[in-house]
């Protein structure tokens, strides 16, 4: 399996031979000069450097693939399989004649729409569930101000 980026301590790097394996689908229908592009967008809304909240690097990659795989969706044309033929959520309703079909994810925040439109993006926001928590951060105690 090749990487097609330098190695860099506490970076994930991409590698299209594995990723088009775990994604075969999108992997038929996109090079890797465009899923290349597709991880260094997905560092955009996963920080991938050594001050990453996700710290070890097989869990970043994993998520940044999920980013990976949910952008090339997004980005393939609709008769290719694009913008709405990877389905997610529950049927909440069915026709037969002329077929159609709707889905409901429930209730969404703002935020989370963006990714419930595939469900590598639905995925990746539940495994990041965690990180959208408010977190404690140890420091020491304020000095009082005491005012005359």
């Amino acid at each position: 399996m090749s990487e097609t980026t330098t190695t860099q301590p506490g970076v994930a790097t991409f590698d299209y031979a594995t990723w088009s394996q775990l994604y075969p689908g999108l992997g038929a229908s996109t090079n890797e000069a465009q899923a290349t592009e597709y991880f260094a967008q997905a560092g955009d809304f996963l920080n991938n450097t050594p001050r990453s909240p996700v710290q070890d690097l097989v869990r970043r990659t994993r998520l940044l693939n999920l980013l990976t795989a949910h952008i090339a969706q997004l980005n393939l044309p609709t008769d290719a399989g694009g913008n709405g033929a990877g389905t997610v959520g529950r049927v909440a309703s069915a026709a037969e004649g002329s077929t159609s079909v709707s889905f409901d994810m429930g209730a969404q925040s703002g935020s989370s729409a963006w990714f419930m439109q595939t469900q590598y993006g639905a995925m990746f926001w539940q495994a990041t569930a965690y990180l959208r928590q408010m977190r404690f951060v140890p420091g020491r105690s304020p000095r009082p101000r005491i005012w005359p």
